[in-house]
């Protein structure tokens, strides 16, 4: 299978794992070993100042997000980088993750925006090729402004109207189905 890195997976109504559903997730590495995303839809109530106030420079006024079940004492911080050298690695054209090594007080300079998550997603070896054939996931290559969406909440239903179809239809659908 080709490398899903810098695609978006968008959960199917099929997807009944609560970490997951109507989530939309960055896929940030994807090879034989597995997979690693972050969840760009999940904000949390904590202020990304009250955790690190060294990030709140790149993070203005932004909540800390879920970014998965993985390690939520973690902090990952996806960045829209000036100079992508200072990037861990890049994922999707200028959008990377920030390295751990970094020097906090350089990346004001290094990044234009960015967003701190708690914890991420992964997968190991075949997992996600798994969940693919199951149709657990729409896969969907991002638009800039999905990658630091303004309105978290809406993002899953976004993206799935962009893609059309069947998919726009699925985009409407309420989330207890039953309930309609």
């Amino acid at each position: 299978m080709e490398s899903l890195r810098g695609k978006l997976l968008v959960a199917s109504p099929a997807l009944q794992d609560p970490n997951f559903v109507r989530s939309v997730v960055l896929i940030t590495e994807h090879g034989d070993e597995g997979a690693m995303g972050i969840v760009l839809n999940r904000p949390a109530d904590t202020e990304v100042e009250e955790v690190l106030p060294e990030l709140a420079s790149i993070a203005v006024a932004e909540p800390v997000f879920v970014g998965g079940p993985v390690q939520p004492e973690s902090l990952v911080v996806l960045g829209e980088f000036t100079d992508p050298e200072k990037a861990a690695w890049i994922v999707v054209a200028d959008v990377g993750l920030v390295s751990a090594s970094t020097d906090l007080e350089e990346l004001p300079e290094a990044v234009r925006r960015g967003r701190v998550y708690a914890g991420f997603s992964g997968w190991g070896p075949g997992q996600l090729e798994a969940e693919l054939e199951e149709e657990a996931w729409f896969v969907e290559p991002p638009i800039p402004p999905e990658l630091f969406p303004d309105d978290p909440a809406t993002l899953w239903s976004d993206v799935l109207e962009r893609k059309g179809g069947e998919y726009a239809l699925v985009a409407r659908m309420p989330e207890d189905p039953s309930l309609n």
